[in-house]
């Protein structure tokens, strides 16, 4: 498939898809919204007025806001970086308050109330705390209010990490249904290699679809700030375009970016819309939940999954990776470790162990009790 598009009709298409927006998530980076004496006011207040331009044209708004372990790390002098956690944690602690009162100041001069909500990985990876979230910021998005929104870092640690704001801001754009999710950051968007150590590499204006290639492209360059680089962005796009989101990455400093979109002009990296749409319960079992372990499969159960739609069986499962229980989720790998599918467990790993190979009239004999023939019911498997 065509990776880079640029001819008129996909320039009409992007314009279609702008026009249809109603509800719209931008992601903002610390790269952007902090200088060398802390926070950029003058870039804080060009995203306000960005922001109240959007609602102002009768959309929702949600902000996905990095800056608070940067602000608070610059106000007190903390310049060296590496920082142990619980310095980060206590440098988001002072930084998501200054954070906060900044938003809060330049909303109220314009007329627009916000709210803060911090999250957690763990607050969306549990489904009736998910459905919480998503109805606190309806309710919000109701009221006219603008939802900021950070990761909790004050009390986050590994396990309940979101690793990057990207991929918050995709499982956020992905949660309340939004038709747009846009990633400011210091750079113009996606380009052919990195640009600054080749000036030869060239800016993709349009992306049809989120593959290898492209993943290769974004490498693993970080900003000097933020935790994540083009990589997590690339990945988030992939993650909303999947329900049929589209998605931008875009330079932050360009205080009239969110304008020049919806006017017409060809900023940033778009990325179109895949047109078969992952369902809301798929999605959140592919992109939300993270696996607690591996189920490494044989080729004929490989085949089942990809090509038949089956469910799977103990009898093509090779080996058990981790220790799970029932319920959790897990990826299914073929035997050269490459991802096939992700999905939900009805038996818990020492179970698997046992029962794997064998037939599932086998399953009761072996484990003197049979909950179900499959080991992952279909309605509970996603191919990734």
């Amino acid at each position: 498939m065509t990776i880079h598009v640029s001819s008129d009709q996909y320039q009409t298409l992007r314009q279609d898809y702008l026009q249809k927006t109603r509800r719209v998530v931008v992601k903002v980076g610390s790269a952007v919204l902090t200088d060398a004496s802390g926070l950029n006011q003058a870039i804080l207040e060009q995203l306000a007025n960005s922001l109240c331009f959007l609602k102002d044209s009768g959309r929702e708004v949600i902000l996905v806001s990095s800056g608070a372990v940067a602000a608070g790390r610059r106000r007190l002098g903390l310049t060296r970086r590496d920082i142990s956690l619980k310095e980060k944690q206590a440098a988001a602690a002072v930084g998501q308050s200054s954070l906060m009162r900044t938003y809060e100041d330049i909303f109220d001069h314009l007329g627009q109330k916000v709210a803060q909500l911090l999250l957690t990985h763990d607050d969306l990876s549990h489904r009736q705390r998910y459905i919480n979230v998503r109805n606190t910021l309806f309710t919000l998005l109701n009221w006219g209010i603008i939802p900021i929104i950070n990761e909790n870092d004050t009390v986050s640690v590994q396990e309940l990490r979101f690793g990057d704001n990207d991929t918050l801001a995709a499982m956020i754009t992905n949660l309340t249904e939004a038709d747009l999710l846009i990633c400011l950051t210091d750079v113009d968007g996606l380009y052919t290699g990195n640009p600054a150590g080749d000036s030869t590499v060239q800016l993709l204006r349009n992306v049809a679809k989120v593959d290898a290639k492209i993943e290769e492209m974004a490498g693993n360059v970080g900003s000097t700030l933020g935790t994540g680089g083009m990589r997590s962005k690339i990945l988030a796009a992939r993650s909303v375009t999947t329900r049929g989101v589209c998605a931008l990455i875009g330079s932050g400093r360009d205080p009239q970016i969110i304008q020049k979109l919806f006017s017409g002009e060809s900023v940033g990296t778009f990325f179109l819309p895949q047109p078969e749409r992952m369902h809301s319960r798929q999605h959140w079992i592919a992109f939300t939940l993270r696996p607690k372990g591996f189920l490494i499969l044989d080729a004929g159960a490989c085949s089942a999954l990809l090509k038949l739609g089956k469910s799977l069986l103990p009898s093509g499962i090779r080996e058990v990776r981790g220790s799970f229980g029932v319920g959790a989720a897990v990826h299914c790998l073929d035997e050269s470790g490459k991802p096939v599918a992700a999905g939900l467990v009805n038996y818990k790993s020492v179970d698997i162990e046992n029962i794997r190979g064998r037939k599932t009239f086998e399953i009761e004999d072996i484990l003197g009790f049979k909950d179900s023939d499959e080991v992952i019911h279909r309605d509970n498997l996603v191919i990734l």
